[in-house]
């Protein structure tokens, strides 16, 4: 009887989770309303199979329990209810898969028209590719992958020379007009989703993969990878925002293309010196850095991380929480590099000045950070030499300063701005190590690479 019983409750219970469980899907922005409808259905089927035979198995419990000097009757066939059960099991399969099959007919089938958008995956990053006025996206080749062509374009391709590249986890879409997301996948399994458009589909090695939707709401809406692919896996975020066709079209006219890239102008270190002399100041001379002015050591360090953090101070995504007091003092000075010109002739000046090592000053368990830098190697390799596009230098940079950003990501300082993709990452990465000794032992390890 207490098994009955709790059969009962577990059924009603079931039930009345279902209907005032504040947890539910997401707002659709997409069209694929038939994605809901599919799994709606779904749980009606299922939820009948569920109460019904936890109810019906309640049921034999209490009609069947012991009672002295019953007898039991073998039956060991019952045609009718075999039959029964085989018609339900039936009509209940059938209902299910049924409307997946009219869905996948219309999944496969893109609009004539669609706008064509290539996602590139890589542990753990996400970038995009768009065609320009040719409308044609250009051939790649995986052999061509490289630091200066991450997207493997093949040059002689001239359909590739006006390819819009956007080299961030943020992607733009015009409202109300079908999108295809060609896929792709630099290394292992990712899985391109975004909740409230409801479709999502894998990036498999050496294949290329796709969906479409048409979004029907203006918003940004966060992308996941739902496919495991490695300890940074649940930090591989994105954005995907849903503009008006004109602002999606000033969005796409400000993106570099792939020949504007390969012919952009160097940094003039000559120029850059004239504007260093603000930086000078506070991160020295020589970019060694002065821990009084709190200011880190910037000779050395990876010139694409650089340019990276004084856009971010300059369009708003660092340096703006009330308690990052040193982000709010960089912020202006960033603002007074005008142009990305004048950035580029700065971080090229800085390329010149002499790779001093920083002094060691944190103190920690060093074999401990050796175990906890495992972690941290993925991104910023082995020797915390950093690897390009991927994670900064760590080795020989000013310690001080990678415990304080330590402690400013776990705390939500920094990375907490939505745009700034690559902070939010290192937020969920920080926050693995769980106190400030943790910090130190890892930052003391990273002063003997």
């Amino acid at each position: 009887m207490p098994i009955a019983i709790a059969l009962i409750v577990l059924v009603v219970g079931s039930i009345l989770f279902h209907f005032l469980s504040p947890w539910t899907f997401t707002p659709i922005a997409s069209n694929w309303g038939m994605i809901d409808t599919t799994v709606d259905i779904t749980f009606v089927v299922t939820g009948f199979v569920f109460v019904g035979v936890n109810l019906f198995l309640a049921y034999a419990i209490i009609r069947y329990r012991y009672r002295k000097g019953a007898r039991a009757k073998y039956e060991p066939e019952n045609k009718k209810l075999e039959g029964w059960l085989t018609v339900i099991t039936t009509i209940g399969v059938a209902a299910m898969l049924t409307p997946g099959l009219f869905v996948w007919a219309k999944f496969v089938t893109v609009p004539e028209g669609a706008i064509d958008i290539e996602v590139v995956g890589q542990q753990w990053h996400w970038t995009f590719r768009l065609p320009g006025k040719d409308g044609a996206l250009g051939t790649t080749d995986a052999k061509l992958f490289s630091v200066e062509n991450p997207y493997g374009i093949i040059p002689e391709d001239p359909n590739g020379y006006d390819d819009v590249l956007v080299d961030e986890a943020i992607v733009h879409i015009p409202l109300g007009q079908p999108v295809r997301f060609w896929l792709r996948s630099k290394d292992v399994l990712h899985n391109f989703a975004v909740a409230q458009f409801r479709v999502k589909m894998d990036l498999v090695p050496g294949l290329e993969t796709y969906l479409w939707l048409e979004p029907t709401k203006v918003g940004e809406y966060e992308i996941l990878c739902e496919e495991l692919c490695g300890i940074g896996h649940h930090a591989m975020r994105g954005r995907v925002v849903v503009d008006e066709p004109e602002d999606y079209q000033a969005w796409v006219d400000s993106q570099p293309t792939f020949a504007e890239i390969q012919t952009r102008t160097p940094g003039d270190p000559v120029l850059g010196a004239v504007s260093y002399a603000v930086c000078a100041a506070c991160h020295g001379s020589q970019g060694e850095g002065l821990a009084a002015l709190h200011a880190p050591k910037l000779s050395g360090q990876d010139p694409r991380y650089l340019k990276r953090q004084l856009q971010n101070y300059k369009l708003g995504r660092r340096g703006i929480h009330e308690d990052d007091l040193y982000g709010q003092q960089m912020a202006p000075m960033a603002a007074t590099l005008v142009t990305d010109a004048i950035i580029d002739n700065v971080i090229a000046y800085i390329g010149t000045l002499p790779d001093t090592p920083a002094p060691a000053t944190v103190i920690g368990d060093i074999a401990h950070g050796a175990e906890l830098y495992v972690l941290c190697a993925n991104c910023h390799g082995a020797d915390g030499q950093g690897i390009p596009r991927s994670a900064p230098r760590q080795a020989g940079m000013s310690d001080w300063y990678l415990l304080d950003q330590l402690k400013n990501f776990k705390q939500g300082l920094r990375g907490h701005h939505p745009h700034d993709l690559h902070g939010k990452q290192m937020g969920f990465m920080a926050r693995t190590l769980q106190d400030d000794q943790a910090m130190r032992d890892v930052v003391a390890y990273i002063n003997t690479l």
